[in-house]
Parts: C-alpha cells; sequence; structure tokens
C-alpha cells in the first residue's frame, strides 16, 4: 500500500474547463500548473485529471485514440512532464484517468482490426463471426453490438458505453461462441501486455497513478463476482508492486468489496451505491438526508457503507466519498450555503480518501445546459471554473463564443476571488475542515469508524471516529426542524468543530445531545 494514500486529499480537475492560458477557450496543462499553488493552499496534495488523451472527443476524453499522446487541446506530453514535476516540487501526487476498457471506434487499433485479412489488430476488439451471431444472444446482450462502417471484415462489435467505444478484447468467463475467445487466449493475454505498457509508460514520466474507468467491465460474461476480471486487476497490481510500489490505482467499481479483492487501494462510495442516493440524491420525489426537507434516511447509509468499510478496512484499502465528479449533477444543486457546508462536513469526517470535484469548494452550480461531447445531462456539471469577477470569470481570455462551455451568467456567480476575503464563506470553510481533518489524528483517512446513531427515517446521524491518541465523534441534522439524540456514554463538550446551535448534558452514563435545524458538531474526547 502506497504510504502517501494515509494523508492524501485530492481535487479532481475536469482538464477543459480549469484554465486556459492560451486563450483558445479550452483549458490546459498549463493552466493546471499555473493553479498547484491555488490546489496545495486548499490543503490538497493530490490530483487526479480526467482523462487527458488523444481522444475523438465523442465522450469528452473517455473515447481515446492514441493512449501514449496528450490531446493537442490541452498541449504536449512534455507539458504533462513539466506538471508532473511542479507537482512535486509542491509535495502533489497527480493521478492519471485510464480508460481500460474501451477505446474511440476512430483508434488506429480499431481501424486495423476492421480490416478482412488477419492481423495483430484482429482480435483487440471483440467481434462477431457474422451479423446473424448476434441473434443468438439475448436481448440485452445484443444490444451491445454495431456494426462498423466501412469494415471489410464480417460482423458486429461489440461496445462499453457509447456505440463509439468499443470494447477491448480482455475475453470471455465462459466462451460460448467460436468469436468468444477465452481470458486465455493470447490475443486477449496481448490486451492486458499493452495496457500494462501504457501504465509503465506515463509513470516512467511521472505520474503517480491512476483512476480506471469502468474497472469492472473488462471480461465479458464475467461471473457476479467478476471473477476473472478480478484476477486481471491482481496481475496488474503483482506488476506495480513489483516495479512501482509507490503508484496507486483508484478504481471506478461502484463495490469497494470486489475493487479491493481485485487489486485497487481505494473505490468510490457514489451516486451508484443505494446508501449514497439516499443520503444526497433529490430525484423522483426523494427529500435525501442531506436536505433542509427533513424527510431522509440514513439508516439504510450506515448499514451499507458499514458493510464495506469493514470489509474494505481488513483489507487494506479505502473507500471514497467525494463532495461530487463529472458524471453526477453538482454538490450545490438545490441546497443553500449552510446546507452545503453540512454535506462537505460529513464528507470530510468519513474515513479513507477525500476527494473535491472542481468548483464544489466555491459551490459552483449545475447548469441546464444542452448535451456537449457526449455529456448529456452531466454536462451542466462540467462548465468553466469561475476564478473571478474578470472577463469569463478569469477561466480564458478567448471570446465567450469560443469557450469550451459557457460561464455561469448570473451576477451572483460564486468565484475564488469573491470568497477569498470572506471569512464565512464556503472556500474558506473547505480549508478549515481539511485543515482540521489534517490535525486531528482520529479524522485521519485510516482511522477507524462507527456508527453510533443512525435510524430510519430520522435524525440526526452520529458517527465515531478514532484511533489510540483520539476519538471525535460527529453529528449531522441537514433537517430543518429540532432534533435530538441519546448516547449511552459521556462525550464531554469538548467541541472542535461546529455550525448551528446544539446542547449537551452528559454524566458518567449518558450523553444527551439536543440540535438545532441544519447544524453539526464534531466533540473530540
Amino acid at each position: 500500500m502506497p504510504k502517501w494514500l494515509e494523508k492524501a486529499v485530492f481535487y479532481q480537475i475536469y482538464p477543459q474547463s480549469f484554465y486556459d492560458t492560451n486563450a483558445d477557450g479550452i483549458g490546459d496543462i498549463q493552466g493546471i500548473i499555473e493553479k498547484l499553488d491555488y490546489v496545495k493552499d486548499l490543503g490538497c496534495n493530490a490530483i487526479w485529471i480526467n482523462p487527458c488523451f488523444e481522444s475523438a472527443f465523442e465522450d469528452a476524453g473517455y473515447d481515446v485514440t492514441d493512449y501514449y499522446k496528450i490531446a493537442s487541446r490541452y498541449g504536449t506530453n512534455a507539458d504533462l512532464k513539466r506538471l508532473f514535476e511542479a507537482a512535486r516540487a509542491r509535495d502533489i501526487k497527480v493521478i492519471l484517468d485510464l480508460v481500460a476498457g474501451h477505446t474511440s471506434i476512430k483508434h488506429p487499433w480499431f481501424k486495423e482490426s476492421m480490416k478482412s485479412a488477419e492481423n495483430e489488430y484482429t482480435n483487440r476488439y471483440i467481434w462477431t463471426s457474422k451479423d446473424k451471431d448476434v441473434k443468438k444472444l439475448d436481448k440485452e446482450a445484443a444490444s451491445k453490438f454495431e456494426y462498423a462502417e466501412g469494415a471489410l471484415r464480417a460482423g458486429k462489435y461489440m461496445y462499453n458505453f457509447y456505440p463509439i467505444q468499443p470494447a477491448l478484447n480482455y475475453g470471455f468467463a465462459n466462451p460460448e461462441y467460436p468469436w468468444q475467445l477465452s481470458v486465455d487466449h493470447p490475443d486477449c493475454r496481448k490486451t492486458v501486455e499493452e495496457l500494462k505498457n501504457i501504465m509503465k509508460f506515463w509513470l516512467d514520466m511521472g505520474a503517480d497513478g491512476f483512476r480506471v474507468d469502468m474497472a469492472y467491465s473488462l471480461v465479458k460474461n464475467d461471473t457476479e463476482d467478476k471473477t476473472y476480471t478480478k484476477k486481471i486487476w491482481q496481475n496488474i497490481r503483482k506488476m506495480l508492486n513489483e516495479e512501482y510500489p509507490e503508484a496507486v490505482m483508484i478504481s471506478e467499481w461502484f463495490n469497494p468489496a470486489q475493487a479491493i479483492d481485485a487489486g485497487f487501494h481505494a473505490d468510490f462510495y457514489v451516486q451508484c451505491n443505494e446508501g449514497y442516493k439516499k443520503l444526497f440524491i433529490k430525484e423522483k420525489g426523494n427529500k435525501p438526508f442531506f436536505s433542509s426537507e427533513g424527510e431522509g434516511d440514513c439508516s439504510f447509509f450506515a448499514e451499507e457503507y458499514t458493510e464495506y468499510y469493514e470489509y474494505v478496512r481488513a483489507r487494506g484499502g479505502y473507500m471514497s466519498t467525494p463532495t461530487g465528479n463529472h458524471d453526477t449533477v453538482r454538490f450545490s444543486h438545490t441546497r443553500t450555503i449552510e446546507e452545503m457546508k453540512i454535506a462537505l462536513a460529513f464528507v470530510m469526517a468519513l474515513p479513507g480518501i477525500p476527494m473535491i470535484y472542481y468548483g464544489d469548494e466555491i459551490g459552483m452550480r449545475y447548469l441546464n445546459l444542452p448535451s456537449k461531447e457526449g455529456g448529456k445531462y452531466r454536462t451542466g456539471s462540467r462548465t468553466p471554473m469561475q476564478w473571478s469577477k474578470e472577463k469569463n470569470a478569469g477561466f480564458s481570455e478567448a471570446e465567450a463564443s469560443k469557450l469550451y462551455l459557457p460561464i455561469d451568467k448570473k451576477h451572483d456567480r460564486p468565484t475564488v476571488a469573491n470568497q477569498e476575503e470572506d471569512a464565512s464563506s464556503l472556500l474558506n470553510f473547505t480549508r478549515r475542515i481539511i485543515s482540521l481533518r489534517k490535525i486531528n489524528p482520529a479524522l485521519a483517512n485510516n482511522s477507524e469508524f462507527k456508527i453510533l446513531y443512525a435510524k430510519e427515517n430520522e435524525y440526526p446521524l452520529i458517527f465515531e471516529r478514532f484511533c489510540q491518541q483520539q476519538r471525535v465523534v460527529a453529528m449531522f441534522n441537514p433537517s430543518n426542524k429540532k432534533c435530538s439524540a441519546r448516547l449511552g456514554f459521556d462525550i464531554g463538550n469538548n467541541v472542535i468543530f461546529h455550525q448551528g446551535d446544539f446542547d449537551i448534558v452528559s454524566d458518567s452514563n449518558n450523553s444527551l445531545i439536543k440540535m438545532s435545524p441544519q447544524s453539526f458538531v464534531f466533540i473530540s474526547y
């Protein structure tokens, strides 16, 4: 396990929307370099950069056309190497987004695989032998196959997400047809070796690891437990342990138990997990726990999260509960500043690896925008970072019509500059809560966690973080109603951080906690 993960606090950067230094309307690598001091001042010591490789940009970079080259819109390989060096000088780690399961339909490998004559890339992707092979599959499986325009070979190709993203061939767990290759087939093994080569290339340049997109998707028809996909990642982890022991692997798996067994150091607890939805996602009439409307249910979270946490911790891994990411509606959506502070305090009090999505630290808004580069509804969470009151909110000197995405046009849009001077701003709150996490050992990434109070459709939510040196009780009431809870021990009154009013009456046997609406409190004892 890389030692640096014990104290890592990540900042996720969507490169095309972070900072533009050449006035073309698109963020670039140099822009990240110029904002490294901002990241460090925020309290973050690690960065995850969304895909920056050469791409057709029909899915915002998640459709790679060259794994060994930085997209020209962002700069050059030399620029990325300078970023690694500049970050290292500031004790900041940098991990890249690795799209392991598919490429763009425009990737040279795919173009070669379309040819009728057998070649090195004939089996780099999954192709049926002939068109009618797809008819033998069930409806769901058949829906993931498509014709390739201009292909000289027979059959259809399989895709992973959009049809423009053909699935790389890591084999089938239990091949049923001649065109389905075994995971042990030499051509499928070559795909794994090529993935290793890509990782080595960027690690040798200075990358500190990878966040792996759709990491669970490699082997097709895998077991429910992803047995064969796990074996591939375990093999890669063995390589990293031997050759790059400080390199980190973080997965997009949505199942921390499976991901840690596969060899990843961490997995996300996010929108695909039911407990997370009940905490944060407002949809279909659902009023989540972190809502002032006060009808949330944290009991499902308590059960699901605890089960994952105990499994992952026993195996030396981590979970990450981020503020949001490029695939979610921004956490500011429908929330006031005070509600955002409570939600952020909760995320930063949890064990595991904290991650802040760029702009969440100032409460950037979700914008209702037309789809851009395959973003669909997600496009509204990918708008340019708002730095100042200057042109284009300080993001770019380009004309507004040339921007990658439009800036929030409201006069009261949040910016870094207007929050820097406001002691009560969300930006300064973020800095304080990150600092609090760093100076209190009980709140460290690898300190322990235990739910103390979490009842169905009730407030508050109370949990404990602890280690040998310290114990911290964290209590949250994001509703618009008063609430109370009784704990069977004395927690004292050593308050280290809070928002809103509260009252604690303790004796040697119990503590009665009374909390005002939209409040939280951390007590050290």
